[in-house]
């Protein structure tokens, strides 16, 4: 996934949310709404995370030393880890907290304001539809025949899951915000503003547990996709060595660390293996559109242990 592509993304939602954090401020001041309460923070928690993810973007490009020799690639999946804590801490149960005080001590949206939080809602659904178009626009672009479940839970660059569930999820939210205010304003009764506030925080504790267990994963460790595999088997084998076992794993989204253990000749010499290596490596640098840092070790075929290959 090219970076510039997640990079838009979460710029446009940062753009979209910082205004929209702003008039979420005014409806909640003037009408005292929990669901707009809600939402404000809701957005302000969104801009810190996009936020979060341009930081990390940026830590990752810094080039490798002595004391991280693989480089710094695997900073974005750590900031996309903190992103789930502020969505599940500053977000969701800061909505439960809110919608729990609104339950104890309900009241109904008056005064001459009243139309304020129905008027930012609509505008804040137009404002994150055009956000969330873009996510999905430049998600389509890498996403390939994948369904978005799919693309959620095997992509390697995290920025634009990320943006995609957060979008998602402050569409969703905006449209429980909408409904628990028109409820309000119908029947006077402020239980609906803090069941619409209540559903905001569940929302946002759930995206946010799904955003954690994904970027764990990543962190832990994942392996190249199957087609990145199938082609760096094809690679190492495409001069008639038999491959003996294979390990791949992501240093960072655009960079994958490949370990392969291959047969040679029993009666090959060492010039001979070394140029077989250097081919072989110049091959799957060919075949692969990362960054990959290479280890091929040869060993001799009727002596060597045959282990599980990945995929």
């Amino acid at each position: 996934m090219a970076a510039s592509g997640g990079t838009k993304a979460v710029v446009a939602a940062l753009a979209a949310n910082l205004t929209i954090a702003v008039f979420k401020f005014v409806a909640w001041a003037v009408t005292a709404s929990s669901s707009m309460l809600a939402e404000a923070i809701h957005s302000v928690a969104d801009s810190g995370n996009q936020v979060l993810l341009l930081v990390g973007g940026k830590k990752a490009r810094r080039e490798a030393d002595a004391q991280h020799p693989f480089g710094y690639g695997r900073e974005r999946y750590v900031y996309s880890f903190i992103v789930s804590i502020v969505l599940f801490s500053v977000g969701g149960l800061f909505a439960l907290y809110e919608a729990w005080q609104k339950f104890q001590h309900p009241h109904g949206i008056e005064g001459k304001w009243w139309w304020v939080p129905l008027a930012v809602l609509i505008g804040a659904i137009i404002a994150e539809s055009f956000s969330f178009r873009t996510a999905i626009i430049e998600s389509n672009l890498v996403r390939g025949t994948q369904s978005w479940a799919k693309f959620i839970r095997t992509a390697k660059a995290p920025e634009l899951p990320v943006i995609l569930l957060e979008d998602f999820g402050a569409l969703l939210g905006l449209v429980l915000a909408l409904c628990g205010v028109s409820l309000t304003l119908l029947t006077g009764n402020g239980v609906w503003d803090a069941a619409g506030t209540a559903c905001i925080g569940l929302l946002l504790v759930a995206i946010a547990i799904v955003l954690a267990m994904e970027t764990k994963s990543l962190l832990l460790g994942e392996s190249a996709g199957v087609e990145h595999v199938e082609q760096i088997s094809a690679a190492l084998t495409a001069r008639g060595a038999k491959l003996i076992h294979l390990k791949t794993l992501h240093l960072g989204p655009e960079e994958l660390l490949v370990a392969a253990k291959v047969s040679v000749p029993e009666n090959a010499t060492g010039e001979q293996i070394a140029t077989a290596i250097d081919d072989a490596e110049a091959r799957i640098r060919a075949a692969v559109p990362l960054k990959c840092v290479i280890y091929i070790e040869p060993d001799i075929l009727g002596a060597a242990k045959t282990l599980p290959q990945e995929g």
